[in-house]
C-alpha cells in the first residue's frame, strides 16, 4: 500500500481526483507537477505541502516560485524538474497522469528507482510497452493501472493463477458523444460537440479521443502489454452506461466483470492501496436505480481511428508510436480549430502510410517514430 505519492500532472482531472483519494486515505504528497497552471498549483502546494512543485513552463514556474517563497516547497521547471519529481527519493509511488508522449521519460525514471507506478498515461505503453515492461522487471518496479477499464481487467484477473485459462479480455466502451452517428453527421461536428462526453469528465485531449474511439484503440494496445495478450484475445464492446468497466472471459465461458459508478477515484485508489481495499471517496453504485445495461458492437467504418489503432496493434514495433504521435498532433489541430473532426483519422492514416515501422525498436527508434509521425500528420 502506498504511503507517499508523487503526482505527475496534478492539476488535471486525474491529478485532482488523485489528491481527493490521498486526502481521504491519509497518504502524503512528495511532489506535484503540471504544465502551467500557476494558481491551481499554488493552491495544491499550500494544502498538501510537497517537497517539490514543478511547472513545465519556465515563466509559470518563476511566478510560482515567488508565490511559494514563504513555504518550504522547492520549485523547478521543465523536463529536468519533471524527471526529478518522478525519481524523488521520498516517494514510494508515482502517479503518471500527464497526457501524451511526454510521460514516457519520467515513467522510465520512476521505474529505474523501483517505485510503484500508478499508470494513467496510456501513451507510455502504447509507444514503448515492451521496453517499459522489461525495465520494470529489471528494476523491480510495479505497474498498476489507473484507467477504469484496465483496473477492471486487473481486478477481474486477480483470482486467476493461470493466464492460459483466459479466453479473452473484453474492454467496454461508452461510444462517446457521437455514438450511432453516420460519417455524414460527423462531418460538421465541432470542438464543443466532441467535448460533451455523456458519462465522464476528462481533459480535452482524452475526451476527443473518446469521441473518435481512438481512446479505446490505445487501451486495446495497452491491454496487450499489461496482460501479455495477443490482439486476437482482446475484444471491445459498446456499453453506453459505463457501469461495467471491463470483463474477463475464461475458457469455460464464465465471465468475471468489475462494476462501479463512473468515478475515476475508485481505480485511482485501488492502484494506491493494492493489495488492500479501504474506505474511500468514490461514489457507490446504486444497482436499484442505474437502469438497464446495454451492449453492442463498435462501428469501425464510421470511427476509423479505432480501426487504425487495431491495425497498429496487429503490426507491432513502432506502429503504436506512429499511431499515437500522429493522433496527438491531429487532435491538437482539431482542438485549435484548424481541421475538421473526420480529418483526425485522415491525418493518422496518412502518417501510418508514410512512416516506416521498426520491428524491434529501442528508445531512440520510438522517439524518432513519434517525431516523424507528428511531422507526417501535419
Amino acid at each position: 500500500m502506498s504511503k507517499r505519492i508523487s503526482i505527475l500532472g496534478s492539476t488535471g482531472s486525474i491529478g485532482r481526483q488523485s489528491l481527493d483519494v490521498i486526502a481521504a486515505c491519509g497518504m502524503s504528497v512528495a511532489a506535484l507537477t503540471a504544465n502551467s497552471s500557476v494558481e491551481r498549483m499554488e493552491e495544491q502546494a499550500r494544502q498538501f505541502k510537497p517537497e517539490l512543485a514543478v511547472l513545465m513552463d519556465e515563466k509559470a514556474a518563476a511566478d510560482l516560485r515567488i508565490r511559494l517563497a514563504d513555504t518550504n516547497v522547492r520549485v523547478l521547471s521543465g523536463m529536468e524538474g519533471l524527471l526529478e519529481a518522478a525519481a524523488i527519493p521520498s516517494a514510494d509511488t508515482v502517479i503518471t497522469a500527464v497526457v501524451g508522449m511526454v510521460g514516457l521519460r519520467p515513467t522510465l525514471a520512476a521505474i529505474r528507482e523501483g517505485k510503484r507506478i500508478a499508470l494513467a498515461n496510456k501513451e507510455t505503453l502504447v509507444c514503448a510497452g515492451q521496453l517499459v515492461l522489461e525495465e520494470a522487471k529489471d528494476y523491480g518496479a510495479q505497474i498498476l493501472p489507473v484507467d477504469s477499464e484496465h483496473s477492471a481487467l486487473f481486478q477481474s484477473l486477480e483470482g486467476n493463477k493461470d493466464r492460459g485459462e483466459v479466453k479473452r479480455l473484453i474492454l467496454t466502451c461508452s461510444g462517446g458523444p457521437f455514438y450511432g452517428k453516420t460519417r455524414e453527421q460527423l462531418q460538421g461536428m465541432t470542438r464543443e460537440d466532441a467535448l460533451r462526453h455523456p458519462n465522464w469528465s476528462m481533459g480535452a485531449k482524452i475526451t476527443v479521443d473518446s469521441a473518435t474511439l481512438m481512446n479505446k484503440g490505445l487501451e486495446f494496445i495497452e491491454a496487450m502489454h499489461l496482460y501479455h495478450m495477443p490482439p486476437e484475445k482482446i475484444a471491445i464492446v459498446i456499453h453506453r452506461e459505463s457501469i461495467i468497466h471491463s470483463l474477463v472471459e475464461y475458457c469455460d465461458n464464465a465471465m468475471i466483470a468489475q462494476l462501479g459508478a463512473p468515478d475515476m477515484r475508485l481505480p485511482i485508489q485501488y492502484a494506491l492501496t493494492w493489495p488492500k481495499r479501504v474506505p474511500g471517496p468514490a461514489n457507490p453504485l446504486d444497482l436499484w436505480n442505474c437502469g438497464p445495461l446495454t451492449f453492442g458492437s463498435p462501428d469501425l467504418e464510421t470511427f476509423r481511428c479505432l480501426a487504425l489503432a487495431l491495425e497498429a496493434a496487429r503490426t507491432g514495433g513502432t506502429a503504436g508510436a506512429i499511431l499515437n504521435g500522429a493522433n496527438e498532433a491531429a487532435v491538437a489541430q482539431f482542438l485549435a480549430g484548424k481541421i475538421g473532426f473526420l480529418e483526425i483519422a485522415d491525418r493518422v492514416a496518412q502518417a501510418m502510410a508514410k512512416v516506416p515501422v521498426v520491428r524491434e525498436p529501442g528508445l531512440a527508434d520510438i522517439l524518432e517514430a513519434d517525431a516523424a509521425a507528428r511531422e507526417a500528420a501535419l
